[in-house]
């Protein structure tokens, strides 16, 4: 690895050569958006397309989350060209995400409101339509609710289940269709879940949320 020495939005900043982008913006408080990255994955997610950066020398944007640091990079988090793309994506993510803000369980702490608050984005864009797709509530298990309709496939639940070793949760089907669903679409309350809820502590938007106070995980 080794130290090194990079500029972002005009602050030189020391970093680890090797780290991406988007942690060494944000471990000097430089805040870049994001939905589904978690540090250390290799390679990473990059679903979500919001992390768009501009790079001195690069002939066009790109995702910051994927991108390793080096010395000498003179980055840019905020330019026509970034917010333009930001935008296109952040719209495409509303496009299946239902909104509902008053009745959500996860009201004032979603990760789509404070990105709209901080990038000053609409919740109700005008120029994509809502795409109609498979969507089912799901309130069968006394623990957690998963609401497909909410969701912005960021798989962070996905990772989160499966790294307990429970893998009740993953994707299903393919494209516009994908959705977050257990085997053969069966109803929670008829998997192994057993309400652990690490899946509705990551879940950035509300799709996964808790019924009631967590039980313990079984070993």
């Amino acid at each position: 690895m080794g130290g090194i020495r990079l500029e972002i939005d005009g602050r030189e900043i020391a970093a680890e050569r090797g780290e991406r982008l988007l942690w060494v913006a944000r471990d000097a408080g430089i805040e870049i958006p994001s939905l589904c990255s978690r540090r250390g994955d290799e390679p990473p997610f990059a679903a979500c397309r919001l992390c768009w950066v501009e790079i001195e020398g690069r002939p066009r944007p790109v995702t910051s989350c994927t991108v390793p640091a080096e010395d000498g990079l003179v980055v840019q988090t905020r330019s026509p060209a970034v917010d333009r793309l930001v935008a296109s994506a952040f719209e495409l993510l509303l496009s299946h995400h239902r909104l509902e803000c008053r009745r959500c369980p996860a009201n004032h702490a979603c990760a789509l409101q404070q990105i709209a608050r901080s990038r000053r984005l609409k919740l109700r864009p005008s120029r994509v339509s809502r795409l109609e797709r498979r969507e089912t509530v799901d309130d069968s298990h006394p623990a957690v609710r998963l609401d497909q309709s909410k969701c912005v496939l960021c798989g962070k639940c996905v990772w989160a289940c499966h790294e307990l070793g429970r893998g009740v949760l993953d994707f299903a089907f393919r494209g516009l269709e994908t959705v977050v669903s257990t085997f053969e679409g069966r109803a929670l309350a008829e998997t192994p879940c057993d309400g652990c809820l690490a899946c509705a502590r990551v879940c950035p938007v509300g799709a996964l949320s808790a019924r009631r106070d967590p039980q313990p995980s079984r070993p």
